[in-house]
């Protein structure tokens, strides 16, 4: 024991340094070696008991200095306009970013009204979202004020306006017959909407179709379904809720309105003749035939590919 406890004052070294961290100052503390230092390399299995080896296993001082620097460069704001910076281009980003802040404060009116009961205003103001989510993309566009900023902002008001006031205003017109269902149902596309919006944001752009149906259009649909009262029973509307949520997500290839506006006009001549026949009944079918269209599509993209 003797021994060992001689060894073991020989290795535990301790590194006393200043804190500049200079070699030049830094000192070994250490017991003097013992005279019986040959018996104990031998008994230890070592020919040689050096002071890289020591130095090794020994531990070393929390007084030490940091050995990586510390970055003080200090932090430059980015503009929130790129490019050139006039009065003319500052007050079409700001026309532009009010279109997306109504459509935020619309949304967040349309929440508070379906808490008071008032359901079918609530839908309008909804659709009044859609209108402006459309606008302050097409202004940024024409105006040439398209900024990072500016769509992540579009990005937050979406989630606000067709994440949150969607579902919402879809409980309170269904909280009166199937409460839990209902619940589940609109709690399941406020999260397909986080998850769509995210994947939006950091997915490849394509100008021809959108992966999954888009958070506008999902919401466009709710609203609409609230405002003319669809008579179906309410199972079948949580069970459309609940299918609106997944198309949102799913990796169906759905047609932009850019490519709707080039088909055929006999194809639109039917729902607009439809709509003055029986509108409740032309809106589902076109509901219907739009979902559908991803799978189908998907399908054929897998034919060709």
């Amino acid at each position: 024991m003797r021994r060992s406890s001689t060894f073991a004052r020989q290795v535990l070294l301790v590194r006393v340094g200043r804190r500049d961290g200079d070699p030049r100052h830094t000192t070994d503390v250490a017991l003097p070696e013992h005279r019986n230092a040959d018996r104990l390399r031998r008994r230890y299995a070592s020919d040689r008991l050096n002071r890289a080896e020591i130095e090794a296993v020994m531990p070393v001082s929390p007084a030490l200095a940091p050995t990586t620097a510390v970055d003080d460069t200090p932090a430059r704001s980015i503009p929130l306009l790129p490019g050139e910076r006039t009065v003319a281009r500052r007050a079409k980003f700001a026309l532009v970013n009010g279109c997306t802040v109504a459509s935020l404060m619309l949304g967040v009116t349309a929440i508070l009204l379906a808490m008071q009961g008032d359901v079918r205003l609530a839908a309008l103001l909804l659709i009044a979202c859609v209108a402006f989510d459309g606008l302050d993309g097409a202004l940024a566009r024409k105006l040439n004020v398209a900024s990072p900023f500016g769509a992540q902002m579009d990005s937050l008001a979406d989630m606000c306006s067709f994440g949150l006031a969607a579902p919402v205003v879809v409980y309170a017109s269904l909280a009166g017959t199937l409460p839990t269902a209902a619940a589940l149902a609109c709690a399941l596309v406020a999260a397909c909407a986080a998850i769509r919006l995210a994947r939006f944001n950091v997915s490849p752009k394509d100008g021809r179709f959108f992966c999954g149906v888009p958070t506008t259009m999902a919401a466009m649909v709710l609203a609409l379904a609230v405002v003319i009262d669809l008579p179906v029973p309410p199972v079948v509307q949580v069970a459309g809720v609940a299918l609106l949520a997944f198309a949102m997500v799913s990796s169906f290839p759905y047609a932009k309105l850019a490519r709707l506006i080039k088909l055929p006009a006999w194809l639109w001549l039917a729902p607009v003749v439809g709509a003055l026949v029986d509108p409740r009944l032309t809106f589902a079918l076109v509901v219907v035939a739009y979902l559908a269209s991803g799978p189908l599509l998907w399908l054929h993209q897998r034919r060709t590919a």
